[in-house]
């Protein structure tokens, strides 16, 4: 399993530019966000498996696939991870939704956890958990230590941005959950930021700056 999949689909990496510009205000932000996760979801979910049915047409009956198995689960990293979430679950209106509410505490960089929702039987699906930001992996990491002790197993991390020391201490953390992002940035700063980065994306998405 690579350390990432990178995405780097020339649509998104343009809109990933215009996300990153400071002067983009939020009602563009969180339209720019919603249309990179309509792209970021065909990618990750290219690999659900299909099973044929039995199906009539206009014209006949035939057999034709459809995705199998359990309906996915789209988990949320609140706050700032609704804004992928919400997007992906309008490509895939059928999946089921979790939130795990978790903030950072600035002076320890730890994740605090706040909230948990989602469906009983998360071992019969394929999770997909969403958060813009893929930093110091603290709070990636609680969440996916979270879904795992509630019966997850088939579990995908899906990002924005990713630093290469969040990439590291999630696979090391979780070595059998598989990474997407859109772009892996050069470091973090002292203070846990990415850079370059795009700033505070959950001040961006709701205008609280």
């Amino acid at each position: 399993m690579p350390e990432a999949i990178l995405i780097d689909h020339p649509l998104i990496q343009h809109k990933l530019t215009l996300l990153r510009q400071k002067d983009t205000p939020s009602v563009h932000f969180r339209t720019i966000i919603k249309e990179i996760s309509l792209l970021l979801g065909y990618e990750v979910t290219k690999h659900l498996p299909l099973e044929d049915i039995d199906i009539v047409t206009p014209i006949t009956a035939t057999r034709a696939p459809q995705i199998a198995g359990k309906k996915m689960c789209i988990f949320s990293i609140l706050r700032v991870g609704e804004g992928l979430a919400q997007g992906i679950l309008e490509l895939i209106p059928c999946a089921k939704a979790g939130h795990i509410g978790l903030y950072r505490n600035e002076d320890s960089l730890q994740a605090v956890e706040y909230y948990f929702k989602a469906p009983n039987d998360l071992d019969k699906r394929f999770n997909l958990v969403v958060d813009p930001m893929l930093a110091t992996g603290g709070s990636a990491i609680s969440a996916l230590n979270k879904i795992k002790k509630e019966g997850a197993k088939n579990i995908t991390f899906l990002c924005l941005l990713a630093a290469p020391e969040g990439i590291k201490a999630l696979r090391e953390a979780h070595p059998d959950v598989q990474i997407y992002t859109a772009s892996i940035d050069e470091k973090l700063n002292e203070k846990g930021y990415i850079v370059p980065g795009l700033g505070d994306a959950g001040d961006r998405i709701f205008g609280t700056l």
